[in-house]
């Protein structure tokens, strides 16, 4: 059966890691978005507040198969 995906792209911060960022980013587009099938991480971003790394952010593509 033929299906069709689409991407969507998103930013997500955490305090603890680049990794935790990506979880974060993509258990919010699953509350609203099924059939995710992967993420790719685009960009990295270490946020810097007072010379010290306060977060960690990433933009990622989000591929979902639609319904």
């Amino acid at each position: 059966m033929p299906s069709v995906a689409k991407t969507i792209e998103l930013s997500a911060e955490s305090p603890d890691s680049f990794e935790d960022a990506v979880r974060v980013g993509i258990a919010k587009a699953a509350e609203t978005v099924h059939n995710i099938e992967g993420a790719y991480v685009k960009e990295q971003k270490a946020i810097v507040t007072g010379g010290q790394v306060s977060g960690f952010r990433v933009h990622m593509q989000i591929t979902f198969v639609v319904d």
